[in-house]
């Protein structure tokens, strides 16, 4: 869920940006009207922001007024790290809860179909779907009247683990085109029935996924939006660099660590350079903010640091592969940190790689992370 306490704080669009998919959602959504397409698939590569345009859409729906009913309908976010989210076994029931709590006529139905069989929430996804949501809307009578509500699907491409909820191994990892392709045909028999529900998905262009989505069963009531393509991302990332480097700023002028001749930092220059390093990645712009934004560093040497860098000024890093200013990043980030503490991060790295052989190989973290 979206407002859940695992999830806090819940990550959020920065002031000013995304404005032109969140209208475009809400434009698609149409709250009491229901949309030609009741499908809205947001897709973008990892770092473009589409959980937080998940959280936000999400806030400003519960936060709608002038509405007799309650817009959003539910949310699921799959987590690829999390046990609990990175597997379909709870998404049928946590949908129908929150269904339960935003259409309070469903409770009833809903709360019958436990009591009269406690084993539906063993059984299978697909019978979850009828007994939990598809047959407590039937039993409501005549639908067209109801008004919509949105469902929120985040993250679809996090999906990897099986129905068997409580293991989280390797080998018991379905394969993840199946899983998720799982969770489409499930929406899309929720859509056959014509409840009063629209659904907004949001994933990683992943092949399977795209291709299902434009196979002939989808694409007549699927409306895709390239989040890559819409808006202006070097705006967006400039808005909250130009934010995040005043109230850094702030912080270092209230602290009184601000040398004299310093007022005056960032300076235009130094936004400038850092909104070009970032090219309209709001992933690598957050990740310096948060490095930077040491209480016991300096985040005017931080900065000037990373800017300085030669792996960001080298063209041919910038350009050899997806990601590769990001590594440089992290890959500077790991540099500057103590030698004291390289051991311990070293082998928390290790650590983090051991689960996922496929990430790397022999479980190991690539040879440059050892050599730092």
């Amino acid at each position: 869920m979206h407002d859940s306490d695992e999830r806090y704080p819940p990550p959020m669009c920065h002031p000013g940006t995304r404005e032109i998919v969140i209208v475009r959602i809400k434009d698609w959504y149409g709250f009491q009207t229901r949309p030609d397409k009741r499908i809205m698939w947001v897709h973008a590569p990892a770092g473009y922001g589409k959980t937080a345009i998940a959280g936000t859409v999400s806030k400003l729906l519960e936060e709608e007024e002038g509405l007799y009913f309650s817009p959003l309908g539910a949310t699921f976010h799959f987590w690829r790290t999390s046990p609990e989210r990175n597997s379909p076994a709870r998404f049928i029931i946590t949908i129908a809860y929150q269904l339960a709590m935003s259409i309070p006529e469903l409770t009833p139905h809903i709360e019958n179909a436990v009591k009269g069989n406690p084993m539906i929430l063993r059984k299978t996804l697909e019978i979850q779907l009828m007994k939990l949501i598809v047959e407590p809307f039937k039993a409501l009578g005549e639908l067209d009247d109801m008004p919509n509500r949105l469902v929120i699907v985040d993250g679809l491409d996090e999906c990897i683990n099986s129905d068997q909820e409580y293991t989280v191994d390797r080998q018991h990892v379905e394969d993840q085109e199946r899983v998720q392709i799982r969770i489409l045909d499930l929406i899309h028999n929720l859509q056959s029935h014509r409840l009063p529900l629209s659904f907004l998905i949001l994933s990683r262009p992943e092949a399977w996924i795209k291709q299902h989505m434009q196979s002939a069963s989808f694409v007549g009531i699927v409306e895709a939006v390239d989040l890559y393509a819409l808006g202006d991302h070097v705006k967006d990332t400039e808005t909250y660099i130009r934010a995040e480097l005043s109230r850094i700023a702030a912080r270092i002028q209230d602290d009184g660590t601000s040398d004299q001749g310093d007022e005056e930092w960032p300076g235009e220059n130094v936004v400038q350079t850092f909104v070009r390093r970032t090219n309209g990645h709001m992933l690598y712009a957050s990740t310096v903010i948060r490095h930077i934004d040491d209480p016991y560093g300096d985040p005017r040497k931080f900065l000037k640091n990373i800017l300085d860098d030669y792996a960001y000024n080298n063209l041919d890093l910038a350009h050899s592969l997806p990601f590769s200013s990001l590594i440089a990043l992290y890959m500077h980030i790991m540099q500057s940190s103590p030698k004291s503490n390289r051991p311990l991060m070293i082998q928390v790295l290790e650590d983090v790689w051991a689960p996922s052989p496929s990430i790397s190989t022999c479980g190991a973290p690539p040879v440059r992370y050892r050599k730092l």
